[in-house]
């Protein structure tokens, strides 16, 4: 197995590097990993991941629901009926800041295809890419969609699509720069790139810490902050020009976090820790468990 282990910054290329602590893989294979922080940017990372031919292994879990569709066991069920909730949510915010009630609409890491299937039936023309044959069996199962491996992002005709959405899937790609170069290629004129990541600086992670569910070791490679993201974006001369809540993302994490931390899910405690860490975030979204950035060419 090749792992891959980074001198400097993945995002600033700094070398003003320190260790932060180590996360035990809880889903699969009970490894290890250190945390490492960047003291420029501020970009979290994982250190010694398994490389991109060998990462596959480390996602073969029944509880990784966004290749399965679980709904074994209750924090799925409540992750899979709050995802119902999210997607109306999330396709308002789509035709809200491309101004579009139907467009083209490029999805990265469609899992299996909840999203993109939304899109589609309302009226857009839906690119969805991702790597898991399993998840793309299972959106074809579902919802009749043919999506595409990830591979294929590469191939694309530039300027096609007037959005590109990432739901917490920027930080598991490998080749990050080459990844955000090719998506200001494929973006319109006045198309929108949309990412949502987990965000470190919340009130939540500080609760968990090294027990914080949204560190997901290996399989999150970059652990984001704002200032980060505004330095990667920054290097490929993209603007952030919105900052978005996602409410229900802290009570999830805060669930999960709870179980690693002490064994079983403590509903009554990671509820109330979910539930400071949004008031925390109130009129600062910036500190929310997880955020959207909305981002231009």
């Amino acid at each position: 197995m090749g792992l891959v282990h980074y001198s400097s910054c993945p995002v600033c290329s700094s070398v003003n590097l320190k260790d932060v602590f180590t996360v035990k893989d809880f889903t699969v294979s009970e490894m290890d990993f250190l945390i490492v922080e960047c003291k420029d940017c501020m970009l979290r990372f994982t250190q010694d991941v398994p490389d991109m031919g060998s990462i596959g292994a480390h996602y073969k879990s029944e509880n990784y629901i966004s290749h399965t569709d679980t709904s074994k066991g209750l924090i799925n069920s409540l992750y899979k009926k709050v995802r119902n909730i999210t997607l109306k949510q999330k396709r308002k915010l789509i035709e809200s800041i491309t101004n579009k009630k139907a467009g083209r609409l490029l999805d990265i890491g469609s899992g299996t295809g909840a999203f993109a299937n939304e899109m589609k039936t309302n009226g857009w023309d839906v690119t969805g890419l991702e790597p898991d044959r399993g998840a793309i069996k299972i959106a074809k199962e579902l919802y009749g969609l043919e999506l595409e491996e990830t591979n294929k992002l590469f191939e694309l005709p530039s300027e096609s699509y007037d959005a590109i959405t990432l739901w917490h899937v920027l930080e598991h790609v490998h080749s990050l720069q080459e990844y955000i170069a090719q998506l200001k290629k494929l973006l319109t004129e006045k198309g929108r790139l949309i990412i949502a990541v987990p965000n470190y600086t919340c009130y939540d992670e500080k609760v968990y810490k090294q027990y914080w569910a949204a560190y997901d070791v290996p399989r999150h490679l970059y652990h984001f902050s704002p200032q980060a993201m505004e330095s990667l974006m920054n290097r490929h001369r993209l603007k952030i020009i919105d900052y978005k809540p996602m409410w229900y993302d802290s009570f999830y994490v805060s669930l999960l976090s709870s179980k690693y931390e002490n064994g079983s899910a403590s509903w009554i405690g990671a509820g109330w820790n979910g539930l400071i860490s949004d008031i925390k975030a109130l009129g600062h979204v910036k500190k929310c468990s997880s955020v959207i950035y909305i981002i231009s060419g």
